[in-house]
């Protein structure tokens, strides 16, 4: 019952000001021409270092479901600098996560969070650059956003933002959210009160083994901010805290394979020193040059996970969000095989892909070869199953177009 409390608290404390981003991401996704993202990501200057960063801090994409985005820049013109300075920016902060990080950390996390971001995204991505050797610019070559054929009407601009931001959007940090509020709850329930208070004398100590706990342990950037709050009532220093909320999200193993794929190990290497440089940085300027009062969230929930008192809108709110992730769920569930009809003619088996994003995008790159009838991807599983008379090989190539790696017919 007390882990049923704690997480009903944390998701009426969360739900509005997620709800509030969603909107917010779905309007950026239908009124903002994306072609003016990756037209001036070309160069490896400071100016389409910043460009980047500066599109990639507020959209609302995990690490993995950045990859993508970030790899179609790449071939379509953008530089290894301007691609790397997203990679960094992206999965650290959103709309969406900016809000939720508001309304459970307060507005000091909420400000430097982003800053943070930015700052380390800008000092990685021209790292990268400063290594890139010069080349002649690529022909920069958008692809037309999936919702091209949409009506571009006002009405249907706006449905769509609606769906990408209630449906695609909550596909693809649902289960993640939900994990991350099931770990805080148990961390609250069962982690001792005084568990890192013995750390407090150790900073470095103690953010090396966030760090160290963080990059294998996959979260997305509002996920980890339930668990960053349960942590810090147990004893856990707010800059500590700052280092999962900026390397949990932004680096694990498959960003770091499929950069070095991609940009090569050099830019893998140094996007990866730059997010925990980065993390420790600003998380020992919270701990030793900023008041402890702006991150003191235990006075802010009364000095436990637990909440009582929760208005009509929080709770109205907090069903909503329910219901959404509950459906995000079903579909999830329902989805392996719908696109199948009758005997599997191949099999596939793709890595790199953790969320919904990276999914769909393997089922629309197979989907548009020559002879494939159906195709089923799980996410669970890896592997993608086609149907059709299809050569193996286009399979494989357009699977690694879209950022993805792919063993050949299994």
């Amino acid at each position: 019952m007390e882990i049923l409390n704690s997480l009903l608290f944390m998701l009426g404390e969360m739900s509005p000001y997620i709800l509030l981003g969603f909107i917010i991401a779905g309007l950026i996704h239908s009124f903002v021409p994306a072609d003016i993202f990756a037209r001036h990501l070309s160069g490896r200057g400071w100016g389409a270092v910043a460009k980047a960063a500066a599109v990639g801090v507020p959209l609302p994409l995990c690490s993995c479901g950045v990859l993508p985005a970030a790899v179609a820049m790449r071939r379509g013109g953008a530089s290894r600098a301007a691609s790397t300075s997203f990679l960094i920016a992206t999965p650290q902060t959103g709309v969406d996560s900016i809000a939720a990080t508001w309304s459970l950390l307060g507005p000091a996390f909420a400000v430097i969070r982003p800053v943070a971001a930015l700052v380390t995204a800008l000092v990685g991505g021209r790292a990268v650059g400063a290594t890139e050797k010069p080349a002649a610019q690529a022909k920069v070559c958008v692809a037309a956003p999936a919702e091209a054929g949409a009506s571009r009407t006002f009405a249907g601009r706006l449905a769509g933002a609606l769906r990408y931001g209630f449906v695609d959007l909550v596909d693809s940090i649902g289960v993640w959210l939900v994990a991350g509020l099931v770990v805080a709850a148990l961390i609250t329930v069962y982690v001792p009160a005084d568990f890192f208070s013995s750390l407090g004398d150790a900073p470095l100590l103690s953010m090396l083994l966030v760090v160290l706990i963080a990059v294998p342990m996959y979260v997305c950037a509002t996920g980890s901010i339930p668990i960053a709050l349960s942590l810090m009532l147990k004893g856990l220093s707010p800059g500590t805290a700052l280092v999962l909320l900026m390397a949990g999200p932004a680096a694990n193993f498959a960003s770091f394979a499929l950069i070095s794929r991609e940009m090569g190990r050099k830019a893998a290497v140094v996007y990866l020193v730059s997010i925990v440089a980065g993390a420790m940085a600003f998380g020992l300027a919270v701990d030793y040059l900023l008041p402890p009062v702006w991150f003191d969230v235990a006075v802010r929930h009364g000095g436990c996970a637990h909440g009582a008192g929760a208005g009509v809108f929080t709770w109205v709110c907090s069903v909503v969000m329910a219901l959404l992730l509950a459906a995000s769920l079903v579909r999830r569930f329902f989805a392996r095989g719908r696109n199948l009809r009758g005997g599997v003619a191949a099999e596939y088996h793709v890595t790199g892909m953790n969320c919904p994003h990276c999914q769909g995008a393997v089922a629309r790159a197979i989907g548009e070869v020559e002879g494939v009838t159906g195709v089923d991807v799980s996410l669970s599983t890896g592997v993608a199953r086609v149907q059709g008379r299809h050569d193996a090989e286009a399979v494989v190539r357009a699977v690694r177009a879209a950022g993805f790696d792919v063993d050949g017919d299994r």
